[in-house]
């Protein structure tokens, strides 16, 4: 499996783009990292592209539903990482799912090996973009050791059910404080 590193995108072109000049980038992006996939697995099949993904994942490999899943507001804030990261993350994911069927780990030794020798990436299981807008989280909660804790509307509803939140650094339940402003400043 020889290296090819993809093209970095030109970041002023990038962030000249409007929305929909940016997905069309985005499906370009996908299409030029299966061309590269194509060399280890002439036969892998060219996956759907949906920017339908929502929260806090920039992308999913979806092999139920034939494709790549992208987060739209993580992909309008974060351009360049997102082409020069997220699509070959993914796109990794797809290409070993196909050689290797369901049983690998999702970032286990397989994936790993395509991103640094197909792709010529580090291996990166996680992002560091800043989610607060496309994962909103104004419910805060404190715990025993008194650190702050924001939970979205679904995770509060579920709290407010009866669902039992725990801190993970001093195990003490949480307990709702308030709603943060800019959600109407209510405390219920």
């Amino acid at each position: 499996m020889m290296s090819v590193t993809l093209p970095s995108p030109d970041n002023d072109w990038l962030v000249s783009l409007d929305e929909p000049a940016l997905h069309e980038a985005l499906y370009e992006r996908v299409e030029a990292a299966w061309r590269v996939a194509l060399d280890v697995h002439p036969s892998l099949p060219r996956p759907a592209v949906w920017l339908d993904l929502r929260g806090k994942g920039a992308g999913q490999a979806h092999f139920s539903r034939g494709g790549l899943r992208f987060n739209p507001v993580l992909l309008r804030e974060n351009r360049q990482a997102f082409m020069e990261d997220v699509v070959p993350h993914e796109m990794a994911h797809w290409l070993v799912f196909h050689l290797d069927g369901p049983p690998t780990r999702p970032h286990g030794h397989e994936w790993r090996t395509v991103m640094r020798q197909l792709y010529g990436l580090p291996p990166r299981t996680t992002h560091r973009f800043d989610v607060s807008r496309a994962s909103p989280a104004p419910y805060r909660y404190r715990c025993g050791c008194d650190t702050e804790h924001h939970f979205s509307a679904r995770r509060h509803a579920r709290a407010r059910r009866g669902t039992a939140y725990h801190c993970r650094y001093c195990r003490q339940r949480l307990r709702f404080v308030a709603q943060n402003a800019c959600d109407n400043d209510v405390t219920q």
